[in-house]
């Protein structure tokens, strides 16, 4: 199948419109650090014709149907098999000291959820792989056999922020003492049955187990904590950085991050702000920005999106 036809790029316009000013200039640089499958990197070589572009990716299957996609675009195009915060060496490889624009599309692609295989969807049977590079780590099915009950409970709360943990813990442990749980249908299985019938109409069981075992595997907060800081370093004056985030984890990170940045740091009592303590950023949009109503409508993959972005506005010191 087509990749156009099974990816459809999240705010792809606004995307555009946030980082045109920075890709405008001559030589601009251009990194996707979650490249996918190409979608948002090949309308901004279209659109931005003497672009040059870095993409990232941790997913063999996606840099192979991206490079395929890109193809067209010759030697604009350098991709590299990378976790996101290896961003900085991958910019360096590449021959670059310094980026004018960067895009961030968090979370599990839509590849990824549409491979069955994979099993990274609750809603299909499937080995427990999730990996995203499958050629390193961990699968789900192997922290499902691993963990303890505490390890269980833990990632369950932290990452999939979901009150029956603890219930959830011990109902894989008391399943798996039977035999080894592998596949994602056994999976909601043990956990739809562990769920009270009071909530079953609560949202789906899995949701955030699923989210929980995908985050932990892949070290995905982890590697967001680094790769932002890394990002924001790689900017020109002038360049811009836009962030898309699924779930609230991440979405609190880069707030967090980028009120950090636009922070002046002048120690309280200074009677006026020195230079060297201005702000090295500023926010571009107003809180989190949100798909409109008709974007969901035609990309429900949209539904839970939070953009964020910023402009560098001065050197560090």
């Amino acid at each position: 199948m087509d990749s156009r036809d099974i990816h459809t790029p999240v705010l792809l316009e606004r995307c555009v419109e946030l980082l045109a000013p920075a890709l405008e200039r001559p030589g601009a640089v251009f990194v996707d650090a979650t490249l996918g499958m190409g979608g948002h990197s090949e309308a901004f070589l279209e659109r931005f014709p003497h672009v040059r572009l870095i993409g990232l990716d941790r997913d063999t299957d996606a840099l192979r149907i991206a490079g395929e996609r890109l193809a067209v675009f010759g030697d604009r195009v350098t991709l590299v098999h990378t976790v996101y915060d290896g961003i900085a060496e991958a910019v360096a490889s590449a021959g670059v000291r310094r980026v004018d624009g960067i895009l961030f599309d968090l979370g599990v692609s839509s590849l990824q959820l549409d491979v069955a295989d994979r099993g990274f969807a609750y809603a299909k049977d499937a080995p427990l792989d999730m990996r995203m590079d499958q050629s390193a780590g961990m699968t789900a099915a192997d922290v499902l056999a691993t963990y303890g009950e505490g390890d269980l409970r833990r990632i369950f709360e932290r990452y999939g922020e979901e009150k029956l943990a603890g219930r959830y813990a011990r109902a894989i442990l008391a399943a798996r003492a039977e035999e080894p749980i592998v596949r994602s249908g056994r999976l909601v299985e043990i956990l739809s049955a562990a769920t009270p019938a009071a909530l079953m109409n609560a949202g789906h069981p899995a949701k955030r187990v699923f989210q929980a075992l995908r985050i932990e595997v892949n070290g995905e907060l982890a590697a967001l904590e680094r790769a932002l800081p890394a990002a924001l370093d790689l900017l020109n004056l002038g360049g811009r950085i836009v962030v898309l985030s699924y779930q609230s984890l991440e979405d609190r990170f880069v707030k967090r991050l980028l009120a950090e940045a636009t922070a002046s740091t002048t120690p309280a009592g200074l009677p006026v702000e020195l230079p060297e303590h201005a702000a090295r950023f500023r926010l571009l949009v107003k809180g989190a920005e949100l798909a409109s109503d008709d974007e969901r409508a035609r990309n429900p993959r949209a539904t839970p999106v939070r953009l964020r972005a910023a402009e560098r506005i001065r050197e560090a010191a």
